[in-house]
């Protein structure tokens, strides 16, 4: 039969341990936001530079990307044609910023959203105009302990109002 008092220290041990884990999880939730900030910060360098293949290994193989005016890209080819198309544009120019990232608490998924600003030519004037919009991004952790996206969704419109 097991004391009361041993019940006592059982359960005071076992809630001292949820909060350790509370601690670990935290620290893990600033390192994995530090990790999609700083992936966010190569993936603008990868359009500054053009690099198709850079861009397309931003997704994992079964990733859906949306991008509007454009069918919905579930697989790797459509993504790639996609993408090539875009940073084909001699005008293209995109910047983006997150707003907010969460990280799920099994810490194998984060979300990314934020706003972007972009040049690009319009397909009726032919001429260079600018554009700017949201995004949200939901990245799975893959076994090599990198992130990748694999759902990217963007939408027209003017940028969201800074959180108070």
């Amino acid at each position: 039969m097991i004391s009361k008092s041993a019940t006592i220290l059982a359960l005071w041990a076992f809630a001292l341990a949820g909060c350790n884990h509370k601690a670990e999880a935290t620290a893990d939730s600033a390192a994995i936001e530090k990790q999609i900030r700083d992936l966010e910060t190569q993936w603008g360098k990868d359009y500054d530079s053009k690099d198709v293949e850079a861009l397309a290994g931003h997704y994992t193989d079964d990733a859906a990307l949306a991008n509007p005016g454009s069918t919905l890209a579930t697989d790797s080819e459509a993504r790639r044609q996609g993408i090539s198309k875009f940073v084909a544009d001699p005008a293209m120019k995109i910047q983006f910023s997150s707003d907010r990232i969460e990280v799920a608490s099994s810490a194998d998924l984060a979300s990314s959203r934020g706003h972007y600003t972009m040049t690009f030519t319009d397909p009726e004037s032919k001429e260079p105009v600018e554009g700017n919009g949201s995004y949200l991004t939901v990245y799975r952790k893959q076994s090599d302990g990198s992130w990748k996206a694999v759902e990217d969704f963007v939408t027209p419109g003017p940028a969201p109002a800074a959180a108070k």
